[in-house]
């Protein structure tokens, strides 16, 4: 499995990356798109909006099924990643990369640190069999 070291997760298996200045982004781990197989839509949350920890803030479309992305701490979100209206399959080929679906500033600083470490969330995915 693919978890890297510098992210943290959630059990929903969203991944998040602190930025240098303070925002975080978000993105489905490479565990959750090899679940969901070849995605073909992706709904990314709307720039500005605020959210509440585990609030569903996007939607991704796989031909197998739908799933929301829940968002993994409090906060506005301050980015989306439009190139996914036309390349649904970035999260697929890139989950780490140019797959991400959004940036935040969350509210509260200390809500990541609540969030697992790659070894935890590893554990965690094989304790799901």
């Amino acid at each position: 499995m693919n978890a890297p070291n510098d992210l943290k997760y959630t059990q929903s298996h969203e991944w998040v990356r602190l930025n240098d200045d303070g925002s975080v982004t978000v993105g489905i781990t490479d565990h959750a798109q090899e679940q969901l197989g070849d995605l073909v839509f992706v709904e990314t949350p709307e720039v500005d909006s605020e959210v509440e920890s585990e609030d569903a803030v996007a939607v991704v479309e796989s031909v197998k099924a739908a799933s929301d992305i829940y968002a993994p701490i409090s906060g506005t979100i301050s980015d989306s990643n439009s190139a996914l209206a036309d390349e649904p399959e970035l999260v697929n080929s890139d989950p780490y990369g140019g797959g991400w679906l959004y940036s935040m500033a969350p509210s509260d600083g200390t809500e990541i640190e609540q969030l697992m470490d790659h070894e935890a969330y590893e554990s965690y995915v094989t304790s799901q069999g």
